[in-house]
């Protein structure tokens, strides 16, 4: 009896699948164009951390769409992030940088933290584990796998409504 307990445990985990998906190095980014993704632009705010999350995207131009992040808990800003989704060779990359309340860096001056485009389907851009789900005109998830300091990792849900 406990071990069809614990199957039925592990079937019933598999079927919530997470909603990222990872780039192998045997995979090769799919053809995608801006426009495919143009429908992030605005600005986004939800909860996340136990704070306040808000995103800032800018409409294509230059081969990007740029972006900022900014955390807020307890009326304090934890991080920012400061990115794009940049069109290059046919296809999509999201590159971002972090950034302490500070402004001071987390990542070396020269290094990005890079999210391949793994597939483009339906209301649903997916990059290396990173994925943008628009739900309606108004509101949209992000998703985005991060790790934790025991060597772990877990995929976290950002909300967001777009502020008008």
């Amino acid at each position: 009896m406990k071990l069809s307990a614990i199957l039925l445990l592990c079937f019933s985990a598999s079927c919530f699948a997470q909603n990222t998906m990872s780039f192998s190095d045997n995979d090769i980014s799919p053809k995608a164009t801006l426009e495919d993704v143009s429908w992030v632009t605005g600005n986004w705010k939800g909860e996340a951390f136990g704070g306040i999350a808000e995103e800032i995207w800018s409409p294509p131009l230059g081969d990007s769409m740029m972006f900022v992040f900014k955390l807020v808990t307890e009326g304090k800003v934890q991080f920012y992030e400061v990115g794009h989704i940049q069109q290059r060779d046919e296809t999509l990359i999201l590159q971002l940088k972090h950034f302490h309340g500070s402004l001071k860096g987390w990542e070396e001056k020269d290094e990005t933290v890079d999210f391949k485009l793994v597939k483009l389907e339906g209301d649903n851009i997916y990059f290396d584990d990173f994925t943008i789900e628009r739900i309606s005109e108004n509101e949209i998830n992000m998703y985005v796998v991060v790790g934790d300091e025991d060597g772990s990792s877990k995929e976290v849900k950002f909300n967001y409504k777009r502020e008008q």
